[in-house]
């Protein structure tokens, strides 16, 4: 699913997400639990406000954001 983020840019653009939009929600980035690249994008593993965790693609050559999964911590 094609998201919006926003992001920290340091050394280089897009560095680190800070916080998504899922739909009109926003969901901001408590910490980010891992990060690795891919075959053509990077991912980020992190911890949310709303007590999930989420990895997140960015796709850097066409500058698209996706959320790859979700682990919920309501399992009811």
């Amino acid at each position: 699913m094609k998201i919006h983020v926003e992001c920290h840019s340091g050394h280089k653009v897009n560095e680190r997400p800070i916080k998504f939009w899922i739909g009109e929600r926003v969901v901001f980035v408590e910490s980010i639990e891992d990060q690795w690249h891919g075959t053509n994008a990077l991912y980020f593993r992190i911890r949310a406000d709303d007590g999930n965790i989420y990895v997140l693609g960015y796709d850097e050559a066409d500058d698209i954001w996706t959320v790859k999964s979700l682990h919920s911590h309501d399992l009811s």
